[in-house]
């Protein structure tokens, strides 16, 4: 029954704010007309359809603020329009009562809060989507916060969750654009990213993680974690007396340089994605201060590690490849890495995606570096991309997101940030590191032991991928009956027949360099079977015949 009111209260917010014009009617079904026609007995509204969708996640709380947020940093699915107001959701929401926010942390603590803490705040520090803060002070006199999951929120989300999917499988189902937008994708990631959020012991573990990654740099601080008081729905943690990072105007009064915070600000992001492969993925402004000390180096203080990324090996290697090939006009070679990373189909053209790619990039390119967005560089080329069938790449996603995020922020500070001189000598010097003998020996003395602990076992392997090929050889007999009953066959048909002959005799030739395969699976604790491939054999056979 609360699910059915909720939806009800969804109903009306989407009435309201005539939600149903955002929907493209032109692809609808017939049926799917109907059921949206009563929709215009509520009149048009005034205000444009990116307001409208801001002011209805508003109304409707937290969650869908929250989803409005994952809205406006998808812009490669969602109209610039849209993604432009969305942008202006707040993260700040009413506070639940001090009584409660007390409960649930005794509750997880096991102990009182006057035991634990010398002092606490009743009244809330920030009050977000999610999670209420509270100020307070440990019995060693440190500062710290106490940050903890909202009662219930789970079982919200949960409803509010499924009414989203079942709404984002409606429109995937009846409109054509609303596949191309793919909102059942949208939909599952935000219960991933959300979910995620409400576990804070694992927010305290990235924490952790970040902040031994910048323990000897002074480009970036990470509060410390106090791990005794923390749990899945409660942490503490040291509390930061930083200058928000939106805040210009306190910024410049202590004398900032603010041409070296925001070249810094991109100097940390390339640090985590390619020297650490652990990048803080939620750096929106409300998550970013900036230290008192030291205005003419400063330093970055980021809190609220929720959200993380990584790339695999490959991953970063083409990115970095990508990125500087597409500064330097090389389209031919963005279009390879593409192929040749696995983010588009090997059956695509390369030189119609170098075409496209190109088509893209030159307007953008007759402009002066420094007028030149690098994060939607990316993201046209990821657009581009995906026209010729560019699976989604969860990863790049949250770095395209962060990418934004701290150009979008770099220019803030700084209008003048030439991002591209500051990235390219970065992207430049990892690819030689890369390759450079001692990265390789680092690699060598990291994966030696394991390699060293497999080397007993390669005549053992190599005996038993002999031992398979001497198994597919003793079915050399019936392949030659086979052969035999295929040219008995009407002479009309032979050549079909000795084509299909061929390519079974083929697919069980391709068994020959199968010792790799078979020591592969052997490594991966697979059985190879031989079998599989007189299978094949008889399934291309079938196959010519019913074609022919």
């Amino acid at each position: 029954m609360t699910v059915f009111f909720r939806f009800i209260t969804i109903l009306r917010v989407f009435l309201r704010y005539r939600l149903d014009e955002l929907i493209p009617h032109e692809h609808l079904p017939l049926r799917a007309k109907l059921l949206l026609s009563p929709c215009r007995l509520f009149g048009s509204s005034k205000l444009n359809r990116g307001e409208r969708l801001r002011r209805a996640c508003e109304e409707l709380g937290p969650i869908f603020v929250k989803f409005g947020q994952l809205l406006s940093t998808r812009p490669d699915l969602v109209p610039d329009d849209i993604v432009a107001e969305l942008n202006y959701l707040q993260d700040r929401v009413a506070p639940f009562p001090n009584d409660e926010f007390r409960r649930i942390v005794e509750s997880s603590l096991g102990a009182s809060v006057d035991t634990i803490f010398s002092d606490y705040d009743h009244e809330p520090l920030a009050s977000a989507s999610v999670a209420q803060v509270h100020a307070a002070t440990l019995k060693n006199g440190k500062a710290v916060v106490i940050k903890a999951v909202r009662p219930n929120i789970e079982n919200i989300i949960a409803q509010d969750v499924a009414l989203l999917l079942k709404l984002a499988h409606l429109l995937e189902k009846y409109s054509e654009d609303g596949r191309r937008l793919r909102p059942v994708e949208i939909v599952e990631d935000y219960r991933n990213t959300i979910f995620d959020e409400l576990n804070l012991q694992k927010e305290a573990a990235n924490a952790s993680q970040l902040r031994r990654n910048f323990a000897n740099s002074n480009l970036l601080y990470v509060p410390e974690i106090y791990w005794d008081y923390t749990r899945n729905n409660v942490m503490v943690m040291e509390r930061i007396y930083g200058i928000p990072v939106t805040n210009i105007d306190e910024l410049k009064a202590q004398n900032t340089d603010m041409k070296k915070l925001a070249e810094r600000g991109v100097e940390i992001f390339f640090t985590q994605v390619f020297d650490h492969n652990f990048f803080h993925a939620d750096m929106h402004p409300g998550n970013i201060f900036v230290s008192r000390e030291a205005p003419s180096l400063p330093q970055y203080i980021a809190v609220d590690m929720a959200i993380v990324g990584s790339l695999t090996r490959e991953d970063q290697y083409y990115l970095a490849r990508n990125l500087l090939a597409m500064f330097r006009r090389d389209y031919r070679q963005v279009a390879e890495l593409h192929v040749q990373s696995g983010w588009v189909p090997t059956s695509v053209r390369v030189d119609e995606l170098e075409a496209a790619i190109r088509t893209v990039c030159e307007p953008i390119f007759e402009k002066p570096l420094k007028d030149i967005s690098f994060g939607h560089v990316l993201l046209s080329l990821f657009r581009t991309a995906r026209r010729f069938n560019m699976e989604v790449q969860p990863q790049l996603v949250l770095l395209q997101k962060t990418l934004l995020n701290i150009e979008g922020l770099g220019r803030q500070l700084y209008p003048d940030l030439d991002l591209w001189t500051t990235a390219h000598p970065f992207l430049e010097r990892w690819l030689k590191k890369r390759f450079h003998p001692k990265s390789l020996w680092g690699e060598l003395k990291r994966y030696g032991p394991e390699w060293m602990e497999k080397f007993p076992q390669i005549p053992q392997l190599i005996f038993n991928g002999l031992q398979q090929l001497q198994n597919i050889g003793d079915l050399a007999p019936e392949v030659h009956k086979t052969a035999q009953q295929l040219q008995a066959r009407s002479s009309q048909a032979s050549r079909r027949y000795w084509l299909a002959g061929g390519l079974f005799i083929g697919a069980i030739a391709l068994a020959h360099p199968s010792i790799y395969e078979a020591v592969s699976a052997q490594i991966r604790g697979l059985h190879f079977s031989t079998a599989s491939f007189v299978i094949a054999g008889l399934g291309l056979v079938v196959l010519v015949i019913k074609k022919s």
